[in-house]
Formats: C-alpha cells, structure tokens, sequence
C-alpha cells in the first residue's frame, strides 16, 4: 500500500502572484485543495514542512491534510510546481480530495522483479517499455509500486499487460501493450578494412631522369 503523509495546512485569503511571491519570502508554500464538488480552497504551508513531507512522495501518494485544526480529509497530489532553477524550491502545490469509499484513477510506477531467463543464460537484454501502469482503485488501496516478475522471459519475448493481475485494482491500460521484453545481445559491428594503399607513383620528372640515366648506360 502507498504510503500516508501528514501535513498540516493554513487558509488564506490574499492570492494573486504579488501574495505569492511575499508567502515565499517568509517561507511559506501556496497552495489549493478541491474536488468532490467543493468550492476550492486557498491553502498555505510551511515550506520545510512540505519539504519534509513530499520527500519520496509520488502521485499516489495518499496526504493526509489538515485545515486549521479541522478533521483531516485524504488527498492526492495533483500537480507541485517547481523553481525551474532550483527544483528543491515548490513554488505551488494542487491537492485532489479523495474519499476512502469512492475509487479514484493513479499512476503507479512499474518494478520490474528478478533476472529474465534470456538475460542470464543467452545474454539478452531486458527493455521495460513501460514505467507505471494506471489503475482504479480506492484510496486506502494504492499499491507503492506494481512488482512484476520478469524472470521466466525468453529472448524475444514479451510480457503484456494482459499478464499482470492485481487483486485490489483494475489496471486501465490497454492489455495488448508490452510492459518488458527481452531482445537479443546487441553484436558489434566489424570495423571496415581500409583497402592497401598503392604505392605512390614517381614523379614525371623522376622517371624521365631514370630513363635518360638507363640510355646513357646503354650508350657508354
């Protein structure tokens, strides 16, 4: 199960770039929640508390915030904007509200488990085609990751999406689609071998001073 987060939050009523701008001078991180048919909510944090919290923190992971002292509500991350020039600074954070009794739809990472057949005996190399799955699931039921056991693969075959079952979550992707396949080695091309150089010809005028040189023999 992917794991929870706590995270205490702030409302607040200045928005715009200019209030934004002076929450994260003071060291503070905007923010809104929203969904399930809520107005949204204009939200502050601390930014070495959300720091803390996000790290390691994905897309399915469950955040457990609370408002001003009020009862906690489940929320996933949405989106988290970042300084383009220091990714270590969040410049604002989207929460979706989510309830324990309603499925949602994730993305959750692919990990791909153990060493293919065709790798270990016939030196194939393994391709993981793709990198997270999406599935609906409810909240409390998000997989950390989706392991997948690679080790009976072949060279030249393929596992699918088709061939992955989970027990608590549909996956939504289309089941024709490769997850991993392993290919055959990859051989180095032969250099190509550089034709013999011919030897170079002798100079019009070397040849003409040997010629004299032999007729001149012949004369003597």
């Amino acid at each position: 199960m992917a794991q929870q987060v706590k995270l205490e939050a702030a409302t607040r009523t200045q928005t715009g770039k200019g209030a934004a701008r002076s929450m994260r001078r003071e060291g503070k991180v905007p923010a809104v929640i929203y969904g399930h048919g809520r107005e949204p909510e204009a939200l502050v944090i601390d930014a070495p508390v959300l720091a803390r919290a996000l790290t390691g923190a994905t897309a399915a992971t469950v955040l457990e915030i609370v408002v001003d002292n009020r009862a906690p509500v489940r929320a996933l991350l949405r989106e988290v904007q970042r300084n383009p020039m220091r990714a270590a600074d969040i410049l604002h954070l989207d929460l979706y509200e989510v309830h324990a009794d309603e499925k949602i739809t994730v993305s959750v990472p692919v990990h791909l488990v153990g060493i293919p057949d065709g790798v270990r005996n016939f030196g194939g190399v393994l391709d993981q085609v793709l990198r997270e799955l999406e599935i609906e699931v409810f909240p409390g039921d998000i997989p950390e990751s989706i392991d997948v056991d690679v080790t009976g693969l072949t060279i030249g075959h393929s596992l699918f999406v088709r061939d992955i079952q989970l027990d608590k979550a549909e996956i939504l992707n289309d089941e024709d689609l490769p997850v991993a396949t392993v290919v055959a080695p990859r051989t180095e091309e032969a250099a190509p071998v550089a034709p013999e150089e011919a030897a170079p010809s002798e100079p019009e005028l070397i040849r003409k001073a040997k010629a004299e040189a032999e007729d001149a023999e012949d004369k003597a």
